[in-house]
């Protein structure tokens, strides 16, 4: 009865903190990533439904960066609070172990890895393949419609091949009327053609694709480029100016791109890996036989295998187009399959690598996805013995702490992942590297819980300063005199 009195006192200690870290810095993460691609929805006219969506779909990717960092400041920080309120030294002094304070921070440590490997699986590649789809129509959209008044608005047509630039003195979105217009034509740089009107109406085919001005009481200026000085004004009643491509609704294609690794679960991942590597093992077999068969063909001996090759030969020497010589073996013959074998070897090492390259990021992201996973585990081992070695730190021990152990976290998972992509090293390894060392660091906290002090007396940074200063090489310990 003690210890399950004593569990739901720990979980109630940790959820507090957890759920302040998980919404602090998924917060920050989110408006970094916010701000990122705001250049792209800026000036597109998007309905807030859209706009709800996108900011929906840019979540899970934040928060599988946030909530293994969440885990370690809750435990960090329930933790300090418990040591430096002589929590813990009650609790041992009524006969419960440090360590047997720690299973239950393991068990959450452990149920937090299986929603991360859950949530890495089925939520984060599906929500990140339809922000990419999202973003992708969103970059397809034109922002006619959102024409702004006395100001330059650029108008890209054709899938933004050609360029206009539109001002007008006024613009009545009811009707759609415009009133003193320029349009400079900026895609034939020798002519320069400017436009002027008085007024003007604007309005979409049905398809709602093209849009038409219609300019009334204007006049073109264009610049002739077959003579030296040309120039030609041209004044109009009533003139349509075709704008072709440049609808302002949002055209939603989900589901029409393929995935990248980053949008694949396990299960997608391992299987487009492993077929990435049978079409590898097929491509070195076939190359490997023409390999031999070119050889069987330049030593003259055929078999019934080397169907095209070998009945070419026989059928060359038997016009006598190509010399036979001794046992017919023919260089002509042997130099055009030569030939044959190392343009087949290029394209080969060409499609060999690309296949490699392929398959070895597959299994990178798996190992990423596992690894993140798994350090919800690790955090929750290692951040118990370190916040109760320094019970005075307070806030500044766990910011400290932690923005350290995420930084050096972080730094290696990139750069493991950097390595496995360029093959330098195996992804089993360089994805790891940063999970095993911490856990190593905290397997060794656990192992001295039994020697940490509780006592309340001192500052934590002075603790923390001279513990680093006595396990630095070369610091003996002063004896006092």
């Amino acid at each position: 009865m003690r210890i399950s009195v004593l569990t739901r006192y720990l979980i109630r200690a940790h959820v507090g903190p957890f759920l302040f870290a998980l919404s602090a810095i998924t917060g920050l993460i989110f408006l970094n990533a916010v701000t990122q691609r705001i250049d792209g929805l800026v000036g597109k006219g998007l309905p807030w439904r859209v706009l709800v969506e996108f900011l929906v779909l840019s979540l899970p990717h934040t928060i599988a960066l946030s909530l293994p960092m969440s885990v370690l400041v809750a435990v960090l920080y329930a933790f300090g609070q418990l040591t430096a309120s002589n929590e813990i030294t009650a609790m041992s002094a009524g006969g419960v172990k440090p360590r047997q304070i720690m299973m239950p921070i393991l068990v959450l440590g452990l149920i937090a890895t299986g929603a991360m490997l859950f949530f890495n699986d089925r939520i984060l590649p599906e929500s990140n393949h339809r922000l990419k789809n999202l973003l992708v129509d969103i970059g397809r959209k034109s922002p006619t419609l959102e024409l702004r008044e006395q100001v330059v608005n650029e108008i890209r047509t054709d899938a933004g091949l050609d360029r206009y630039f539109l001002t007008a003195a006024r613009i009545d979105p009811a009707t759609n009327r415009l009133e003193e217009i320029t349009i400079f034509d900026a895609n034939n740089p020798a002519k320069k053609r400017t436009t002027y009107a008085a007024s003007g109406e604007m309005a979409f085919n049905e398809a709602r694709t093209d849009l038409y001005l219609t300019l009334f009481d204007g006049v073109v200026h264009e610049v002739q480029s077959d003579r030296v000085g040309g120039f030609q004004r041209l004044f109009f009643e009533k003139q349509i100016v075709p704008l072709r491509n440049v609808g302002n609704e949002l055209d939603r294609r989900l589901g029409g791109t393929d995935r990248s690794d980053r949008e694949m679960g396990f299960a997608l991942l391992l299987e487009n890996a492993r077929q990435r590597e049978a079409d590898l093992d097929s491509l070195r077999t076939e190359n490997q036989a023409k390999g031999l068969e070119a050889v069987r063909l330049a030593l003259g001996r055929p078999t019934d295998q080397d169907t095209a090759a070998a009945a070419m030969l026989v059928r060359e020497q038997s016009r006598g187009r190509i010399p036979v010589q001794g046992s017919g073996t023919s260089l002509l013959a042997g130099d055009a399959v030569t030939q044959g074998v190392v343009i087949t070897s290029r394209t080969f090492a060409t499609r060999g690598g690309a296949l490699s390259q392929t398959a070895n990021r597959y299994r990178v992201e798996i190992h990423k996805k596992w690894a993140i996973a798994l350090a919800c585990l690790v955090f929750a081992l290692m951040g118990p013995p370190l916040a109760m070695r320094f019970p005075n730190g307070g806030i500044g021990l766990v910011v400290a702490a932690s923005s350290g152990i995420f930084a050096i976290y972080w730094m290696g998972l990139i750069g493991g992942e950097s390595l496995a992509d360029r093959r330098v090293a195996d992804p089993a390894v360089t994805m790891w590297l940063a999970n095993s060392v911490f856990l190593v660091i905290g397997l060794l906290l656990v192992s001295r819980m039994g020697r940490t002090s509780t006592s309340t007396r001192g500052n934590g940074w002075d603790a923390l300063w001279g513990e680093i200063r006595r396990r630095l090489p070369g610091s003996g310990s002063v004896g006092a005199s």
